[in-house]
């Protein structure tokens, strides 16, 4: 199959209905093998998937990279998305600190360009808000940016709903990327209606519940050294075992149609859009063809109203055990 598009925002634009979360190519979850990714990244524009996700911090530095040399003569096939906003210092990134004084701007874009191997950034997201930088100062040094041609649109990242508006007065925000999936509805009192209301698409990382909703999981301390999931609260002791419980409904849901429950979580997002009266597109993260191809088919599976209420209702916010990130990572988060 070859995905349909969708557009984001306002603005004129237009991705892949999936796109493709780059991250874990670089960190994150396991080893790095590259010869798998750029595979993977190949696959995914034969089969449609062309709306890439990266950041400088990705690495850091060594995601962008990578997706310059996988897309070397093929950069005009996809809509690539990067992000500034940490602070990176001698190709470490520094804590939690941010940085998105306008000159730096400036800079990070520059390195994405050439680490990207582009002459422009499609979709350029603050990663996080920098609470020593008012919103409006940052935007319009996007804006600039954007006037320039060296980026096409302007994304926000984990930003509260405040920070939006004042955003969005500056220069239209034409997608805010953050975590939204059957396993995390923190978006759904104040975040959701404000992107309906403004015309801002949503694009949700970590579609999957950072692989929880695929059924194919293990214990926190069951995953190697350097895995995310080891220091995720909800995989840990009786979070884990509450969790797996909860997630039955996807499980159950997937086996009556004889597809994966991955799949079904992605149907879900796609689905939801509707009843939100918002565009969504969801980001999974993969570095293998295998569930490249798992994702980008659960575009072909269809949701009733009866199905979606159970999910819904299985899994509605306070069914889910632990706290979403551990408290080192809790303060990039705007609030």
């Amino acid at each position: 199959m070859t995905l349909s598009t969708r557009k984001l925002g306002s603005q004129g634009l237009r991705v892949s209905v999936i796109g493709l979360g780059c991250m874990g190519m670089s960190q994150s979850y396991g080893p790095a093998d590259e010869a798998e990714s750029i595979a993977t990244l190949h696959r995914a524009i034969e089969l449609g998937c062309t709306f890439f996700d990266t950041a400088e911090v990705y690495g850091p530095h060594t995601n962008e990279a990578l997706l310059g040399r996988a897309l070397k003569g093929r950069r005009d096939e996809v809509t690539i998305a990067t992000k500034f906003g940490f602070r990176i210092e001698n190709g470490k990134q520094i804590g939690t600190d941010r940085n998105s004084r306008p000159e730096h701007i400036r800079e990070a874009v520059d390195g994405s360009l050439s680490r990207l191997a582009t002459d422009h950034i499609d979709l350029l997201y603050q990663h996080r808000v920098d609470p020593a930088v008012p919103i409006e100062d940052m935007a319009g040094a996007v804006s600039k940016l954007i006037t320039e041609g060296k980026v096409r649109f302007f994304g926000l990242s984990e930003a509260g709903a405040a920070n939006i508006g004042r955003a969005h007065v500056v220069h239209p925000v034409s997608a805010v990327q953050s975590e939204y999936s059957l396993w995390e509805r923190n978006l759904e009192p104040e975040i959701i209606p404000l992107l309906s209301e403004l015309g801002i698409g949503l694009v949700p990382f970590a579609p999957l519940g950072r692989g929880f909703l695929t059924g194919d999981v293990k214990r926190a301390e069951d995953y190697p050294e350097g895995d995310f999931r080891r220091g995720d609260p909800r995989y840990q002791g009786a979070n884990y075992d509450a969790n797996v419980q909860a997630a039955g409904i996807v499980r159950d849901i997937a086996a009556a149609k004889d597809v994966k429950p991955g799949q079904i979580a992605l149907a879900w997002l796609l689905h939801k859009g509707s009843d939100l009266r918002l565009d969504i597109v969801p980001i999974p993260g993969t570095k293998r063809r295998k569930y490249l191809e798992e994702n980008v088919a659960a575009a072909a599976i269809k949701l009733d109203a009866a199905a979606m209420q159970a999910l819904d209702d299985a899994l509605a916010p306070g069914k889910v055990a632990g706290e979403r990130y551990n408290e080192r990572v809790m303060v990039t988060i705007d609030r």
